[in-house]
Formats: structure tokens, C-alpha cells, sequence
């Protein structure tokens, strides 16, 4: 196998025969080509162009990796990609023929986290290709990196750890190491992962929902109508007014009111069907209040596979008149702005005619968090809702076995 070289001592990098001259030339160069690349837009627009200007940006040194990892911000994903793969074909060319890479300048890239996440994800990629060692040296240090993929490995390697750690009965080490993956995971799948050992491994209490960010403790009011589906466009009263002691004409005249209603899911689900039992052609309304310390920018992540809208102090946010298909963990990101102090959410959730098993749930999840997915907590919030423990006599279980069997 060839061996790459790479640069990484500082010293070595005076040791580049690159003057700032020929730098100014080089990014003169450079700079057209990139520039076609941008063009390129849906449809095929700016393609041919595009095409000609990759060939010829990748007939370049692997000095020209940093710049067009540079040019990659604030570009769309066909731009990206037309970047991506020149970077990686000068990459590849330079390391098969045995050329200096300058890893300096990639590290330096790398560790700027100012930069576009998916060109640092790329140079970060490009290290542990030249250098799997040097590479594997940085992974300690994204834990709290803004880049999902770079926070995962990091996160990985600390599992990684915790479960060694676990067989070799280092429990108290364990522990430890599985905390601060936890406190660091933004993924789902290691989120899970990370609580099923200490839960069932380690015998801990994990409080998900507060990782999470989701908002447990809500006021319901159901049902109201939404036949034919025109009760997404229907304004209800609780789109005009929030008051808990009123009670309103809801779906066949019948009075409804507010509810108070705490979630102890692990996911913060809010299920109409609890409270309500399960009903077709109905709308519901769930409001709850968060106190932000400060004015800031948030995202509001929902899941939920009903129709339905979202309202900040009162203020439309979005909806989706759609029905059942499918849900999921930050399904929807909505970018807001909180003002400090009280903050109003009132979320619309509508049920549509569909009879079949997998159109009965009536429910969705919702939190607060930052562009990374941490959690951005209540200056009040209330503590997680202890799930209910389901006993039943000994005498009814044989009764229910008995049953079963008939």
C-alpha cells in the first residue's frame, strides 16, 4: 500500500513553496469555477457549465481543497455535491500519486467551527482517509460539536467505552462514562441506546422527556368537529380566546371544556385518545405556557401523522392539512423567536373519517430545543410525570387467563 504523506507539524507547513503571490493567483483562479458551480440550479439549470468548470477546478493541487471547502457555505445541496466530489477526486489523485496533502490546513478548517458543518463533516473525512490515527485524536473533542454527524462519533466512542467499562465490572466508571454520553447524544437511535444500558444495565432513573425537551403538562379540550375535514379551517374557540372555566359547544352539541393533562412517555406523546377515547372526525386543542429566560431563537420540533397547526402567542406558526402519514421524533422543525418571559403554544390536532387500525392515533410530541437538538428548558418547567405503575389482583389475572383460554 502507498503511504501518504501528510503535513502536520506547523514546521513543516514553512516548508510549502507557495508565495503570496502565487496564493492570490491560485484563488484568481480558483474563484470563476467555483462560482460556476454555485450556479448551478433546479432542473438542470447551470449544469453544462457546471461540468466544464469541475474538470477544470479538479486539474488542481490539493492546495485548492481549503477553498472550496470555503466556497461550500451557504450553498444549496446540488452545489455541495459538485464541490464535494471535486474535492474528493483531487484528494484521491494527490494521495494515489504520493503528494503532500496539507493537513494543516485542513485541521485549521476543521477545528473553525464557524465553518459550513457539511464542509467541516467533509474535511474531517478527508483526514481520517490520510490519517486514520491523527483523525481518531479529534473524535474527544465534538461531543459538543454543532455537527450532528461529528457529535455522533464522539458519542459512539464514549458507548463504546461505557459498555467496556460495563463488562469488566467497572461499574462506577461506567456509570460515569454513559452519563456524559448521554448529556452529549443528540441522536435518537444512541439516545435509546445510551438509556436502555443505564436503565437496565445500571439501574438508573434516566429522565428522557427533560433530555429530550419536550413539554409534558398541557391543557386538552376535545372534541369538535371536523366532518368532511373542514374543521382545519374552522376557527374553534380556543383560537380566540383561552379560557379554562368556559365551556363550549363541541362536536353534536355537546359541552366541552379544558383539561388538565400530563404525559409520562419517554417521548412526550400527547394522546387525545386518553382522555377522550378514540373518535373519528373530531378536532382537539392542546395549549400549555413556557417561561424562556430570555428572548431567543428556538425550533419547535413536532412529530404527528394528524392534520394540524401551531400557534406562538397567539400567532400562526404552521399546519399541515394531511392525514396519517406516519410520525416521527422532529418531524417538523419550525424556527421561532421566544420574547422572555410567558410564551404561549396552542397546538390543533385533527382526526380525520379513516376507520382502518392504523388511523386511530390522535396524538403528537412536541419540544423545544436549538438547531444541535439540545434541549432548551422552562425557567419553570415541572418535573416529568412518574409513569403509573399497573397492579392488578391475583385474582383477576386468573380470572382474565381463564379467558383467554375459552
Amino acid at each position: 500500500m502507498k503511504r501518504i504523506r501528510i503535513f502536520i507539524a506547523f514546521s513543516l507547513l514553512a516548508c510549502i513553496s507557495l508565495s503570496m503571490n502565487s496564493v492570490r493567483g491560485e484563488n484568481a483562479t480558483l474563484n470563476p469555477l467555483l462560482t460556476a458551480l454555485k450556479q448551478v440550479g433546479p432542473e438542470g439549470e447551470g449544469n453544462a457549465e457546471a461540468a466544464v468548470a469541475w474538470k477544470a477546478l479538479t486539474k488542481h493541487g490539493g492546495e485548492a481543497i481549503v477553498p472550496i471547502l470555503e466556497a461550500m457555505s451557504g450553498t444549496g445541496p446540488l452545489t455541495r455535491n459538485w464541490m464535494r466530489s471535486a474535492a474528493e477526486a483531487i484528494f484521491a489523485r494527490e494521495t494515489q500519486s504520493e503528494s503532500a496533502v496539507d493537513a494543516v490546513a485542513l485541521i485549521e478548517f476543521f477545528n473553525d467551527r464557524e465553518h459550513d458543518m457539511k464542509a467541516r463533516d467533509l474535511a474531517y473525512d478527508l483526514l481520517n482517509r490520510a490519517d486514520t490515527d491523527e483523525a481518531a485524536s479529534l473524535i474527544p473533542a465534538m461531543l459538543d460539536d454543532p455537527s450532528p454527524v461529528l457529535r455522533r462519533l464522539a458519542v459512539a466512542q464514549l458507548i463504546a467505552q461505557g459498555e467496556s467499562e460495563l463488562k469488566d465490572g467497572k461499574i462506577d466508571a461506567s456509570l460515569a462514562t454513559l452519563n456524559n454520553a448521554l448529556s452529549a447524544a443528540r441522536d435518537i437511535k444512541q439516545i435509546d441506546e445510551i438509556a436502555k444500558l443505564l436503565r437496565k444495565d445500571l439501574e438508573q432513573t434516566i429522565d428522557l422527556p427533560k433530555h429530550f425537551g419536550f413539554l409534558s403538562h398541557w391543557h386538552l379540550i376535545a372534541p369538535f368537529d371536523n366532518t368532511e375535514r373542514k374543521g382545519f379551517d374552522t376557527a374553534y374557540p380556543p383560537e380566540k380566546e383561552i379560557n379554562f372555566e368556559t365551556a363550549y359547544d363541541g362536536k353534536g352539541s355537546k359541552k366541552v371544556k379544558w383539561q388538565e393533562y400530563a404525559t409520562a412517555d419517554d417521548y412526550g406523546m400527547v394522546d387525545f385518545n386518553t382522555p377522550f377515547s378514540p373518535l373519528k372526525e373530531v378536532i382537539g386543542y392542546a395549549y400549555t405556557e413556557y417561561n424562556s429566560e430570555e428572548a431567543r431563537d428556538v425550533e419547535i420540533r413536532l412529530g404527528c401523522k394528524n392534520a394540524w397547526k401551531i400557534w406562538l402567542n397567539g400567532e400562526l406558526v404552521f399546519g399541515r392539512d394531511e392525514y396519517h402519514r406516519g410520525a416521527r421524533i422532529d418531524q417538523y422543525i419550525l424556527p421561532v423567536k421566544l420574547k422572555k418571559g410567558k410564551n404561549t403554544l396552542l397546538v390543533k390536532a385533527c382526526q380525520n373519517e379513516q376507520e382502518q387500525t392504523w388511523t386511530v392515533e390522535w396524538q403528537f410530541q412536541l419540544r423545544l430545543c436549538d438547531s444541535t437538538g439540545t434541549a432548551i428548558l422552562a425557567t419553570d418547567r415541572k418535573p416529568t410525570p412518574k409513569p403509573e405503575v399497573k397492579t392488578r389482583r391475583r385474582g383477576a389475572e386468573k380470572e382474565s387467563e381463564e379467558k383467554a383460554k375459552e
